[in-house]
């Protein structure tokens, strides 16, 4: 127990006598916590409509007016060529093409079912099924408007109707930041165990001084564990500090408890760390571990349903993150913060996790070869 301490105690030299690393490890969590999490988003604001309205009528206005009063369209073009209209939509000057067709306004007031076209830029595939699912909408509710106006008042009185009363749990205000905190947090965990970890060990390589270690009689494990250490305790307080930034800067609700959710992270971070001391003793020079790891995170952090839904992905998708820590720990901050769970409905990740947090370290040791 003492070597571990004094080797841990000489990796905490090490590491703040680089001035730069000693920096990022506090610096980095400010910026990301501030730009990424109001920056990263999937809602849609402001769709650019190019209107052509072959109509001209009271109807044809309504629906435009229908739009332009919705907080998800704006207006950018009205024509009456479809050419000039698809020209705007190939130079991105608007998301979307409605075109309104003579006769609309006679159809809807005679009792005749209105045609409407619609032309939709889908190089980015969510946008474009979020833009249509708004679109269909306000047609919708535009054309409940227009029952109403067409039927006698005895004809609404008896016809049956469904009220639906909703109501959204664990995030009611359907606020993105809160769905993007706990997944920026499992990121710069992530970033600081993976990167720094790694790039330490292997700096040591190429400095030499990890032969001074390796002539002693340190043993393996002792030497892994103490390269662990010390990431381990400035990963948890990276994440502290990234939970005061989301609390005083985006007022991020934690319903859970702060314990469980740091006990999760402890146990992440030592499987982190163990795969990128795995990782480290492949390699020899910083260059190729950053290409290694460079190549692992983006793997791991796409895969893990920060982005997309985990139950979206393909079954071998889904197969490959029961070796994904990342995907484990991102489900655990999301139920602990958002929804307060506890131990008994994470105890499936936490055990999952616990098993790699064990495989990564062992591979670690085993593959670090000593010369005594």
């Amino acid at each position: 127990m003492r070597t571990i301490l004094f080797l841990i105690r000489k990796e905490f030299l090490q590491i703040f006598r680089n001035k730069f690393i000693s920096k990022a490890i506090f610096g980095v969590p400010i910026i990301q916590m501030l730009i990424l999490v109001p920056a990263i988003t999937f809602e849609i604001k402001d769709v650019r409509l190019a209107i052509i309205d072959k109509d001209m009528t009271p109807e044809s206005r309504g629906l435009i007016s229908k739009l332009e009063g919705s907080t998800f369209f704006r207006v950018s073009y009205s024509t009456f060529s479809e050419s000039d209209a698809n020209d705007m939509l190939h130079r991105n000057k608007c998301n979307i093409i409605l075109n309104i067709p003579s006769g609309f306004g006679k159809d809807i007031t005679t009792g005749n079912q209105g045609k409407l076209s619609a032309v939709v830029n889908a190089i980015n595939s969510s946008t474009a099924q979020l833009s249509w699912a708004y679109l269909n909408g306000v047609i919708g509710d535009y054309n409940m408007d227009q029952i109403r106006k067409n039927i006698s008042y005895s004809q609404i009185t008896v016809m049956p109707q469904i009220q639906i009363t909703n109501r959204y749990w664990y995030n009611e205000t359907l606020n993105y930041k809160y769905y993007m905190l706990p997944g920026i947090l499992v990121i710069l965990v992530t970033a600081i165990g993976f990167l720094l970890a790694g790039l330490n060990m292997v700096r040591e390589k190429e400095v030499g001084t990890i032969e001074q270690i390796n002539v002693t009689p340190v043993r393996k494990f002792h030497f892994i564990i103490a390269k662990m250490v010390p990431f381990l305790i400035i990963g948890l307080i990276d994440l502290a500090l990234g939970l005061v930034i989301g609390k005083l800067a985006f007022n991020i609700p934690f319903e859970g408890s702060i314990m469980l959710m740091f006990f999760a992270a402890s146990i992440f971070l030592v499987a982190v760390l163990g795969l990128a001391l795995f990782v480290s003793t492949f390699s020899a020079t910083q260059q190729q571990y950053m290409f290694v790891a460079f190549f692992c995170m983006i793997i791991f952090i796409l895969m893990s349903g920060i982005f997309t839904p985990y139950d979206s992905m393909p079954m071998w998708a889904q197969d490959f993150n029961l070796i994904n820590p990342v995907a484990y720990l991102m489900r655990i901050n999301r139920m602990v913060m958002l929804k307060g769970s506890t131990i008994s409905d994470i105890s499936r990740e936490l055990y999952s996790l616990t098993v790699l947090a064990i495989c990564f370290s062992m591979f670690a040791i085993r593959r670090y070869r000593k010369i005594a």
